[in-house]
């Protein structure tokens, strides 16, 4: 794509992912002039919703900046299962990428594992993030609503559809896509039986404190949300923003039926 980085790769020495990490490099995608718009992906990785679209529509007046996670596409990849605390180590992994980038503030847009990150950034470091979107947000730790999902895509991703296998085989190769979608369903898993209630939270109790500009961007009909989640969230930062794009499901921005309110929302709030 025109105006793409042609070196996009950066090393970084923090061990944030786990110890015996050290260095790992981290591939990423930049776009465009302008003050700086950071994309987090969720669970599964890049390239089942990429921001293309959002690339055409704002690609005059912001720099996006989209890197892939550590253990995603073109990233140094990883064998192991994903720790519990893998959110607050993406977090960190983040916010060194942003040093490498000499990004000292951004406007920070997570997509469902990637706004558990960039909430996690703006509760660390809020200087570092002048607006925060968090679309497809995820709440609680236990998703007994997806139970059924992610224990059939841990044990057999081959059972997802054609055009999904086709996208995460070219972000993440061959070889290597079907760990990268069981990994995030175990650790879902994982998390969900770790939890002490129901209704634990990712955050510690903490989400009320978040001090930056923030948007809850959300699928009326995601199916990954759990009855009251959102609410429960938007209770606890009731000077957030909120907005329900009416015929999105798990990602609005990359969704042929919600991109284009999706989009006028972004450019309204940022």
């Amino acid at each position: 794509m025109e105006g793409q980085n042609p070196m996009p790769f950066v090393e970084l020495p923090a061990s944030s992912p786990g110890p015996g990490c050290a260095p790992f490099s981290i591939h990423y995608r930049e776009y465009g002039r302008g003050a700086p718009l950071l994309f987090l992906h969720g669970g599964w990785g890049y390239g089942v919703y990429p921001v293309d679209r959002q690339v055409e529509e704002f690609r005059k007046e912001l720099r996006i900046v989209a890197p892939d996670r550590y253990g995603y596409g073109r990233s140094t990849q990883v064998m192991s299962e994903l720790p519990l605390d893998f959110h607050r180590r993406a977090a960190e992994e983040t916010l060194a990428l942003m040093d490498a980038l000499e990004i000292a503030s951004a406007a920070i847009w997570g997509h469902s594992d990637g706004a558990v990150i960039a909430a996690m950034i703006g509760l660390k470091a809020p200087e570092r993030c002048w607006k925060l979107i968090l679309e497809a947000f995820h709440y609680f730790r236990s998703k007994p609503g997806s139970q059924g999902f992610f224990q059939r895509f841990s044990a057999h991703p081959e059972d997802l559809a054609e055009k999904t296998q086709r996208l995460l085989a070219e972000d993440h190769g061959e070889a290597h896509w079907k760990k990268v979608v069981a990994r995030n369903c175990k650790a879902w898993l994982r998390l969900g039986d770790g939890s002490a209630s129901p209704y634990e939270d990712l955050y510690d109790g903490l989400i009320g404190k978040l001090a930056v500009p923030t948007m809850f961007l959300h699928g009326r009909f995601d199916p990954r949300t759990e009855p009251g989640e959102l609410e429960r969230a938007w209770t606890e930062l009731p000077g957030a923003t909120i907005r329900i794009v009416e015929n999105g499901q798990h990602s609005p921005h990359s969704e042929d039926a919600a991109y284009e309110e999706c989009n006028r929302t972004m450019k309204e709030f940022l």
